[in-house]
């Protein structure tokens, strides 16, 4: 069974919020349900979004796992975004953490560094 994933993370002001998820992620929103919504495909049936709801902000804890932790973190940096910590577990298995404007984590996973 194939399973897909819909990450919500509440922001308290929406143009911040794609404006900061844009250099995070690196691209453009995938689509626009509505005028409180941004949703970017970070996989195949993986979404995650954005929705303004200004009470809720700032709560979200979201982890995503990539193959190429690596570059992507170099290309995050030349993007302008830095983690806000980065920590290595017993397994060798690496996070980022990056912190968006209302301080919602978005973790970036990534195995052991290469040798």
């Amino acid at each position: 069974m194939t399973m897909g994933l819909f990450a919500g993370i509440p922001v308290s002001d929406y143009d911040r919020a794609v404006t900061w998820y844009n250099l995070l992620l690196g691209a453009e929103p995938a689509f626009l349900p509505n005028d409180r919504e941004a949703v970017w495909e970070v996989g195949e049936h993986r979404y995650v979004y954005v929705e303004l709801r200004p009470r809720a902000a700032g709560h979200a804890l979201t982890t995503l796992f990539c193959d190429d932790f690596d570059e992507r973190l170099a290309a995050i940096a030349a993007r302008g975004l830095t983690p806000a910590e980065r920590e290595t577990y017993d397994n060798g298995v690496r996070k980022a953490i990056f912190l968006d404007p209302d301080g919602n984590e978005l973790g970036l996973g990534g195995g052991p560094a290469p040798d």
